[in-house]
Formats: structure tokens, C-alpha cells, sequence
């Protein structure tokens, strides 16, 4: 397998090719007509909506790559072609684009030919290293871009990243945008997704409908750069609460409250009554942690960029910095893999407590809010 175009190393981990053995099938850069169209059994109006995105120079069917097959991208992927999007695919694995592929999708060897062949790419991917080296490196985006390209990352990123992006697809006459969402998987997988787009707003409205077809709630947020900082805000937001949810719950379980009864209790106050506590669920108050629902590695990344953010703002962050700090130290115990509520477990060990309600009487309660 060919290796990723190169701009900055990988972390550890990560595979760097997301690019294979070219046939000729893989290098042409002819537009077969794949796949169906918009569907004919549509409502008239959703028929026309549909063909004034999906219709290309000369009538030809938009084509879509998306790069960046994994948890989230998978789902995602699978959500345009359900849409009746016509899509080009690639991933560090083959493998992973098997289903899409046996859907109609096409599979590319590098980013390059998927900026080549499509009019729309779409990446997710796990962070900035990743992003740079598919837009930036050899055979990447930026190789192949071309007037009229319209890019959208997915991923939570930095915002110096993506602005440097932008500028240089401007230079080509292409669009780049920051847009990373927020649902989770169950969300990439049933179109219940926030997308906090940023970037040019004329050409965001002459794409919303292909944006449509991820998630239910996209949004322009303002010019690039602007998405993920909202995406920044809201992930350390949660984290930071998480952090001292562990805190306060290790000191109510150490003055003898039984876990399960302290969380019914806090529900019930003014802000229980919002479910903040509800988040406590299926993780730190039934102490499991595998499998994921959302890996602490990758919730590192996101706390690590927005910290960085606030250095380079010179904000003063110093409850973020040590929720930092509690993620670092659940790190080095070789938890990356864990979900990202494990650094709560640190809490508890410190304060000598056991925090491990039953999960049906957990679930017991929550059934009883529905009566």
C-alpha cells in the first residue's frame, strides 16, 4: 500500500497510507455514471431541491468523496449514499469502505484523485496530523484541487489548521470549510447530528442540502475557522463538568451516601431537572468503561486543542488545564482505548471510595421519569 502524502509524522498508532495499489479501474479519471440518481418516487419539490445540488456542468451527477472511514465517517458515508449521493472512498483500511463499496461507492487510491474526480470531499478524520497530511502532503487534496471544489472537514481540528487550509484551496478557486460535529456515533448513524459549519456562507447554502444528508442540524456559524471553535467550547464544556462531577460525587459517596441514591437525589434539584446528571449514566456511576462510547484518546485531542487555543488567545484556562491534566494522567495508565469518562475513576481512587450502582436499578429509574 502507497504511502499517506506526508506533510507532518503521524502519532503513534495511526496509519499513515490511506492510499493502494493503482489498477486502472482506480487512476482513470473519467466520470462513468455509478450508482442511481435522486430518487423518482420523491416528492416533486424534494426532486428539484435535490437535482439543484446534484447536478454538475452538463447535467452530470454530483459526485462526493468522502475520506475516512472509521466509528463516525462510516455512518456518515452511508447516510449521503442512502440520499442517493453518488460517492468516491478512501481509508487507511480497505476493508473499512467494503459495504460502501458494495453499495455503489468507488474507491480511489489517494486524495489527489478524489479531489480530481469529485465536487464535494468530505474528510473525518482523528485530528489535525491527519488533516494536514491528506490535504497538504503528496498526492493530497490540495494537488488535485480545482476551481469550484468544495471541502468540508468533519473532524474536531485546530483552527490555525483550517484557516491555512482555506487559504490555500482559495488560491485554486476552491472552497475549504470547518465542520465538525457532534451527536456521537448513534447520532453519525441515525442522522441526529449537529454540523457547525464555517466558512463561505453563499457557497454553505448552495451545499446544505448535501449536508443535510449527515446530520439533521447543520448550521453556518461564520467565516472558516469560527465551527470549530464553537466545536472547542462545547467539547471542554463537557469535560470540565465531567471533572468536577467525579470531585463532588467521591465526596458525597465518602460521607456514606450510596451512589444510586445520591444520584436520584441530585436529579431532583434545580439542575438535575436538566439531566446534567444524567451523563453520569451508563459509564462512572455503573463503573464501565469498555466498551467506548466515545474513546478518551480521542477526547484527549480535543481538550489538548482547545487549551492550545486558549494559550494562543492568552486566556487564562485554569479548570480546563486540569482537566488536561486528569486525561494526561489516565493516559499514562494506558487508558487511551477506555471511554472518555475514565479519568473520573482517578477521583474515586484518590478519595478511597467505590462508585458501581446496578445497572438495572440505574435503569429503573430513568424508566420511571417516562411514566
Amino acid at each position: 500500500m502507497a504511502d499517506l502524502p506526508r506533510s507532518t509524522p503521524l502519532r503513534p498508532g495511526c496509519r499513515r497510507s490511506f492510499a493502494a495499489p493503482r489498477s486502472p479501474a482506480s487512476t482513470s479519471h473519467a466520470r462513468p455514471t455509478v450508482g442511481p440518481g435522486p430518487r423518482r418516487d420523491a416528492p416533486a419539490g424534494l426532486r428539484r431541491r435535490r437535482r439543484q445540488v446534484t447536478e454538475g456542468k452538463g447535467g452530470e451527477s454530483m459526485r462526493i468523496g468522502f475520506i475516512g472511514l472509521g466509528t463516525m465517517g462510516a455512518f456518515m458515508a452511508a447516510n449521503l449514499q442512502k440520499s442517493q449521493y453518488r460517492l468516491v472512498v478512501l481509508d487507511a483500511r480497505r476493508e473499512a469502505a467494503a459495504r460502501h463499496i458494495e453499495n455503489g461507492a468507488e474507491w480511489a487510491a489517494t486524495p489527489r484523485e478524489i479531489a480530481e474526480r469529485c465536487d464535494v470531499v468530505f474528510t473525518s478524520l482523528p485530528g489535525p496530523a491527519e488533516v494536514e497530511a491528506v490535504v497538504f502532503g503528496e498526492d493530497g487534496l490540495l494537488a488535485g484541487a480545482r476551481p469550484g471544489l468544495a471541502y468540508f472537514d468533519l473532524s474536531t481540528n485546530s483552527r490555525t489548521l483550517m484557516q491555512r487550509v482555506h487559504d490555500a484551496l482559495a488560491e485554486k478557486g476552491a472552497h475549504g470549510f470547518d465542520a465538525p460535529v457532534s451527536g456521537g456515533p448513534k447520532g453519525a448513524e441515525t442522522g441526529k447530528l449537529a454540523i457547525w459549519v464555517g466558512g463561505d456562507r453563499a457557497v454553505y447554502d448552495r451545499h446544505k442540502t448535501v449536508l443535510d444528508a449527515i446530520g439533521d442540524q447543520a448550521a453556518y456559524i461564520g467565516p472558516i475557522g469560527s465551527a470549530t471553535v464553537a466545536k472547542l467550547v462545547h467539547n471542554m464544556a463537557g469535560y470540565a463538568i465531567q471533572t468536577a462531577m467525579a470531585e463532588v460525587f467521591s465526596m458525597g459517596v465518602k460521607a456514606g451516601m450510596e451512589p444510586l441514591a445520591l444520584w436520584q437525589a441530585v436529579r431532583q434539584g434545580a439542575l438535575g431537572r436538566r439531566r446534567t446528571f444524567d451523563r453520569l449514566v451508563d459509564q462512572f456511576l455503573v463503573d464501565r468503561y469498555d466498551p467506548p462510547a466515545f474513546a478518551l484518546k480521542l477526547a484527549h485531542k480535543d481538550v489538548t486543542l482547545a487549551t492550545s487555543l486558549g494559550r494562543e488567545l492568552g486566556v487564562p484556562m485554569r479548570f480546563c488545564q486540569l482537566t488536561l491534566e486528569e486525561m494526561n494522567e489516565a493516559m499514562a495508565r494506558g487508558w487511551g482505548h477506555l471511554d472518555s469518562r475514565i479519568p473520573m475513576k482517578l477521583q474515586t481512587e484518590r478519595a478511597g471510595v467505590t462508585i458501581a450502582a446496578d445497572p438495572a436499578a440505574v435503569q429503573a429509574v430513568l424508566d420511571a421519569d417516562k411514566g
